[in-house]
């Protein structure tokens, strides 16, 4: 058993420190392509107007990790573009995506390079993070797609409305109902 508690407590300081690295190694390759990507006027980069809100990040998990999965997205579409709009593209290597910006190589591929990289952390943080919350987007995008003015999904809809009204009921109840039962939990704890 102790040996459990070490082993995992081993990885967890390894994974800890390996994501530390990661993000030092993210926010060089960043810096070094905001010097490539530069605003000729501060102004419009300070504006105080994010491309993403923020507002979704102070919500609860759930919204968060649903937005956070959307925001992923974008990015990976937003650098692929990025990718096709540089001026002449370089031969694409199974290295060069896992290099960090210190180690990218000089000249004109460098930008490529960067880029990449950026885009490979995009998809693995997906891959490995976001896989159900894709999914739901996948589905909630759907919904959009659905062909109000046919005949045969008004009737559909209409069958399946009474268990879709009892689902979404029964949703906010539950939560309602967790989040009084923490609070009760939460004042009857001792201060300490």
């Amino acid at each position: 058993m102790v040996s459990l508690v070490l082993c995992v407590t081993l990885w967890l300081s390894v994974w800890h420190v390996q994501a530390a690295f990661n993000t030092a190694d993210i926010n060089s390759t960043i810096k070094n392509l905001l010097q490539h990507y530069k605003i000729p006027e501060a102004r419009a980069r300070f504006d105080r107007k994010p491309v993403f809100s923020r507002d979704p990040l102070a919500g609860n998990m759930e919204a968060t990790s649903v937005f956070m999965s959307g925001v992923l997205e974008k990015y990976e579409e937003l650098i692929g573009r990025m990718l096709e709009q540089l001026p002449t593209p370089t031969p694409h290597t199974a290295a060069s995506d896992q290099l960090p910006a210190s180690a990218a190589a000089a000249g004109g591929g460098e930008v490529a390079t960067q880029l990449r990289y950026i885009l490979k952390k995009v998809q693995l943080l997906k891959k490995h993070r976001y896989h159900e919350q894709e999914k739901f987007l996948r589905e909630l995008r759907a919904l959009k797609d659905i062909q109000m003015d046919n005949p045969v999904v008004q009737s559909k809809a209409l069958g399946e409305f009474p268990l879709l009204y009892e689902k979404a009921s029964s949703i906010n109840v539950t939560m309602t109902s967790r989040r009084r039962r923490q609070a009760r939990r939460n004042k009857t704890r001792p201060r300490a």
